[in-house]
C-alpha cells in the first residue's frame, strides 16, 4: 500500500482530526485505525457501504479494510499511481493475487488453532507450542517463497515485484535450513543443559541454557561413549513428585529465555502474515468491485490524480457506482472538462440525477485518492485534504432543535475541519427555511469557503441563490438536469443557465394525472433583489 512503509491509515490523518472535539469514541475500526470525523456523514451521504459490501462479498474483514482503505484518503499522487500499478497487475494476475491471500489466511488460522488450548504460561509449555508453530509458519514461508520464485517474472509493478523480491532474498534455503536446525535443537531430545550460579541462600541464580556436550561428535563416538560419565549425577525417585516438581521448576529457569524469544519469533512471524492478508485484502475488494461492474457493463478507468493547485477536473462516463450495483444494470453517465474552477451549482428538474451526480462526484474523488479504479470513461481531478458533505437529513424525531438548526450544527463542524484544498458537497442545504433567507445563509457560506480556495458542488432549488452567483462569481459552473420537451428526464447533468423551476408540476401529474396539474405558472418565479 505504500512504498516505505506498512498500511497505516492512522498517519494519514492530521493531528487535529485525531484531537478532534467531534471525534465520537466509537469512531476507531476493528483494524484499530481512526476513521475520518464525518466518516459516517460520507458512508451515508456517498452510498458507500454499498460500494464497501461489494467489495467485501459477505467477509467482515475484507469490508473493513475496505472502509478504511477507501475513507483514508492519501493526497500524494505518487503513492496513488503507485497503488493503481499494483492494481492493474493484480488484475492480470488475479488468480496469482488471490492464492497469496489464501495463503496468509491459513498460516493465520492454522496459528489460531496451535494456540488454542494452551493457556498455560509456564515456559516448557510456551517453548512446545511456539515450536510447533514455528515449524507450520516454515512450512507456510516455504510455500509463499514457491508462488514467488515461480511467478515472479509475472509481475511489472513495483509493489509485487518488491515483494516477490523480498520473499526469495530473505526466504533462502539456507534460513530454513537454519529454522529447521534450531527447531530440531529447542526439542531437547536428549535433555537440557543448564548451568547455574548459588546465590543468597545458596537460591539459584543466574541460569543459562547450554548446549550440550559432545553435540558436534560424530555419531561413532557417540555410541563409545554412551556409558561415559561426564561430572556427577542425580537420580530422581519415580514417586518423588515434590522433586519433580522442583525439577521441572529448575528446568523452567533455564529455557524461560529462549521459550520467550521463540514465541516472540512467533509473533513477528504472524504479525508479517497478518499485514500481507491486510494489504493484499485492499486489492482482492478492489478485483471483487470491479469484476462487478465490468458484468453490469459500467466503464471503469484509472484517473489521473493532479497535485495541489493544478485545479484539474474533466471526466466522462462518470456515473454513481453505489446505484449501478444497487439497480443492477448500466446508468446514465455524465461528462465535464472545469479545469481551473472551483464552484459549482447544479440545478434543474425534480428526480433528474442531481443527487447521483454530486454523490457520482464524491465517490469518485475517494476512490481516486483511495489508489483505485473509478466509475467513469475517463477521470482526472487534483487531490484534496478532505472530502466534506452537507446533505439534507429528515426530521429530527426528538425534536430537540430545528432543521435549520441542525443544518447550522452540522455546517459549523465542518468549517472546523474544511482546509483550502478541501471539497465540500452541498445537497438540498439550508432549504428549511423560507428562499430569501436560505439563500443569504447559502450565499456568505459558499463565497466565504470558495475564497478560502475550498471547491464547491452545490445541487439546490434556490434561484435567488443562484441568481446572485450569476451575478458575483462569474467563475461559477451552472448545471441543470437535462428535461425534455415532454417533462421526460434523460438523468443528464449539462451546463446551462441556472433554472428557475424545479418542474415539480411533472412530479404531480404523474401521481394525480396531468387534468390536475396546475399552471406552469405557478412554478416559476422571478428572483427577488435584496438591497443593502
Amino acid at each position: 500500500m505504500h512504498r516505505d512503509r506498512d498500511f497505516d491509515p492512522q498517519r494519514l490523518l492530521s493531528r487535529r482530526e485525531k484531537e478532534s472535539r467531534f471525534r465520537r469514541p466509537d469512531q476507531t475500526s476493528s483494524l484499530g485505525q481512526l476513521l475520518p470525523w464525518n466518516e459516517r456523514a460520507l458512508r451515508q451521504d456517498l452510498g458507500l457501504d454499498v460500494i464497501f459490501r461489494e467489495m467485501a462479498r459477505g467477509d467482515a474483514f475484507l469490508f473493513e479494510v475496505a472502509q478504511v482503505g477507501v475513507l483514508s484518503s492519501v493526497i500524494d499522487p505518487d503513492t496513488i499511481r503507485y497503488r493503481q500499478d499494483i492494481l492493474e497487475d493484480c488484475s492480470r494476475n488475479e488468480p496469482i493475487v488471490r492464492d497469496m491471500y489464501a495463503l496468509a489466511i491459513e498460516a493465520i488460522e492454522r496459528e489460531r488453532k496451535e494456540h488454542f488450548g494452551f493457556l498455560s504460561r509456564s515456559p516448557g509449555l510456551t517453548l512446545y507450542r511456539s515450536v510447533g508453530t514455528m515449524q507450520m509458519f516454515a512450512a507456510m514461508l516455504r510455500r509463499l517463497r514457491a508462488m514467488a520464485d515461480r511467478h515472479a517474472e509475472q509481475f511489472a509493478s513495483d509493489g509485487l515485484s518488491r515483494l516477490c523480491s523480498m520473499l526469495r532474498q530473505e526466504l533462502s534455503d539456507e534460513y530454513f535450513d537454519q529454522i529447521d536446525d534450531h527447531l530440531r535443537r529447542l526439542q531437547f531430545r536428549r535433555g537440557v543443559l543448564i548451568s547455574a550460579r548459588l546465590g543468597k541462600a545458596n537460591k539459584g541464580t543466574n541460569y543459562v541454557l547450554r548446549r550440550p556436550h559432545g553435540e558436534e561428535r560424530n555419531w561413532l563416538s557417540r555410541l563409545l561413549s554412551w556409558n561415559t560419565v561426564e561430572g556427577y549425577s542425580y537420580q530422581l525417585h519415580p514417586r518423588d513428585e515434590a522433586g519433580a516438581r522442583a525439577l521441572s521448576g529448575l528446568r523452567d529457569q533455564g529455557i524461560n529465555l529462549v521459550a520467550n524469544a521463540l514465541a516472540q519469533s512467533t509473533d513477528h512471524i504472524l504479525s508479517f502474515f497478518e499485514m500481507l492478508r491486510t494489504e493484499l485484502a485492499f486489492y482482492i475488494g478492489c478485483l471483487n468491485l470491479r469484476r462487478r461492474l465490468a458484468e453490469l457493463g459500467q466503464p471503469t478507468c484509472f484517473p489521473r490524480a493532479a497535485p495541489v493547485g493544478d485545479r484539474a477536473l474533466s471526466f466522462s462516463g462518470l456515473s454513481d457506482a453505489a446505484l449501478a450495483l444497487t439497480a443492477g444494470n448500466r446508468l446514465v453517465a455524465n461528462e465535464l472538462v472545469a479545469d481551473g474552477r472551483d464552484l459549482f451549482v447544479i440545478m434543474g428538474a425534480n428526480s433528474g440525477g442531481k443527487s447521483t451526480f454530486l454523490r457520482s462526484v464524491g465517490q469518485a474523488q475517494l476512490m481516486m485518492q483511495a489508489g483505485m479504479f473509478v466509475a467513469a470513461a475517463s477521470f482526472a481531478a487534483e487531490v484534496c485534504d478532505g472530502l466534506l458533505s452537507h446533505f439534507k437529513r429528515e426530521e429530527d424525531a426528538a425534536m430537540e432543535s430545528g432543521k435549520l438548526d441542525e443544518e447550522l450544527k452540522r455546517m459549523s463542524e465542518i468549517i472546523d475541519h474544511a482546509t483550502p484544498n478541501s471539497i465540500v458537497l452541498f445537497n438540498e442545504s439550508f432549504a428549511a427555511t423560507n428562499e430569501r433567507e436560505g439563500s443569504e445563509i447559502a450565499h456568505q457560506i459558499t463565497t466565504a469557503l470558495v475564497g478560502r480556495g475550498i471547491r464547491v458542488f452545490f445541487v439546490t432549488h434556490l434561484y435567488e441563490f443562484a441568481f446572485r452567483l450569476r451575478e458575483t462569481a462569474p467563475d461559477t459552473i451552472f448545471l441543470n438536469a437535462e428535461r425534455r420537451s415532454d417533462g421526460t428526464r434523460t438523468f443528464r447533468i449539462v451546463v446551462g443557465e441556472p433554472s428557475e423551476t424545479s418542474y415539480g408540476r411533472d412530479l404531480y401529474a404523474r401521481v394525480f394525472g396531468s387534468e390536475c396539474a396546475p399552471d406552469d405558472a405557478s412554478e416559476s418565479r422571478e428572483p427577488v433583489r435584496l438591497s443593502v
